[in-house]
């Protein structure tokens, strides 16, 4: 087996840079299987993708793909597959972004995943615009400052047009990098903290309310953000976490040797 990583692969974002990253990241996986690279091509692929839930960017992606057979999948579904397995369940992803899937009696169904510009609430991404937004609002005397905020403010030097500036190329990756601080001073009593969390986290339950689980139904909890939103959850839906069975890696594994298994034994009769 060979392991090996690159850069970010969302399709809807940049389909072609995203192309870039996952050769790369298969040609070093190969290389350090101790195999050729020049397997890439007699290789078929599974990709679990930010950004295939989307428009037609699943299709086109596999045109431009060297593998011999690609299936694009979009990330929820394939960290479904690692979470729970080919059972039934939900998982809840909480990182930079966010999205929501869950599994009955064979049907799935996905939630959010639409994106920082109009979506991905609770996500580290949201959580660090919200605290941005929060901290020009305390600046113009709108919301009463905190130390937070103004913490914030002193990290782009006390200027509130630096903020501004912050915002115009940054990717949800860089404004989820403010999120942590938020989560630290919820525990300090801060707040504006305090909001921005409990918003969040009653956006996570308003979520998880569409799936309709049962008592007995396993959610698991993945992503950067899962340990924080844990112990913050309703007792009505702590009661049904589980520790996910392994990761969404592990999942496009799992669905890969699932899906060229059934297109192998089809193609030998």
């Amino acid at each position: 087996i060979g392991r090996a990583k690159s850069g970010a692969a969302n399709i809807r974002t940049d389909l072609t840079g995203a192309r870039t990253h996952i050769v790369e990241a298969a040609r070093l996986a190969i290389l350090d299987a101790g195999k050729d690279a020049e397997l890439l091509s007699k290789t078929p692929a599974v990709l679990g993708l930010a950004g295939a839930n989307v428009g037609t960017y699943r299709q086109q992606l596999p045109a431009i793909l060297p593998f011999s057979q690609s299936r694009v999948e979009t990330d929820a579904e394939i960290a479904l597959e690692g979470a729970i397995g080919d059972g039934d369940g939900a998982i809840a992803v909480l990182g930079t972004g966010s999205a929501y899937m869950a599994r009955k009696a064979g049907k799935s169904r996905a939630i959010g995943g639409w994106g920082f510009q109009v979506g991905d609430q609770a996500s580290g991404a949201r959580i660090g615009r919200d605290l941005l937004e929060q901290t020009l609002l305390a600046h113009d005397g709108i919301r009463e400052a905190s130390p937070l905020t103004r913490e914030m403010l002193t990290v782009f030097r006390g200027d509130p047009q630096d903020v501004v500036e912050f915002t115009t190329n940054a990717k949800p990756g860089d404004f989820g990098g403010f999120a942590p601080k938020v989560f630290e001073h919820t525990a300090k009593g801060d707040v504006v903290a305090i909001w921005i969390v409990d918003k969040a986290v009653a956006d996570v339950e308003a979520s998880l309310a569409v799936l309709n689980l049962e008592a007995g139904d396993a959610l698991c909890l993945l992503g950067g953000l899962a340990g924080l939103y844990a112990p913050r959850l309703s007792r009505q839906y702590q009661a049904l976490l589980r520790p996910p069975l392994d990761d969404a890696l592990g999942g496009a594994v799992r669905m890969a040797a699932r899906v060229f298994a059934t297109s192998a034994e089809a193609a030998n009769g």
